[in-house]
């Protein structure tokens, strides 16, 4: 981890296109400002995290609902092969 030491004003550049100025120190935070291009995506960690899991959740395989929509198929597949 890079630790960085900056006042009100001052930026930081991350590669040709992300910039991120600190804005403001008041009592125990901060605020900055991150200008990126749109197809960087920027959010909190705990944001991040939920997304994660949500897209964890949902890649997870019913095994149940395939088992089932195997049946349908081998039924429908039987239907066609009948003269």
């Amino acid at each position: 981890m890079l630790i960085i030491a900056r006042k009100p004003g001052e930026k930081i550049t991350i590669g040709d296109d992300t910039v991120i100025t600190l804005l403001e120190v008041k009592d125990n935070q901060v605020r900055v400002g991150i200008e990126a291009p749109r197809h960087i995506t920027v959010h909190r960690q705990e944001v991040y995290d939920r997304i994660k899991k949500a897209n964890q959740a949902s890649a997870k395989i019913d095994l149940s609902a395939m088992m089932e929509a195997a049946d349908v198929l081998t039924l429908d597949q039987k239907d066609k092969e009948q003269p």
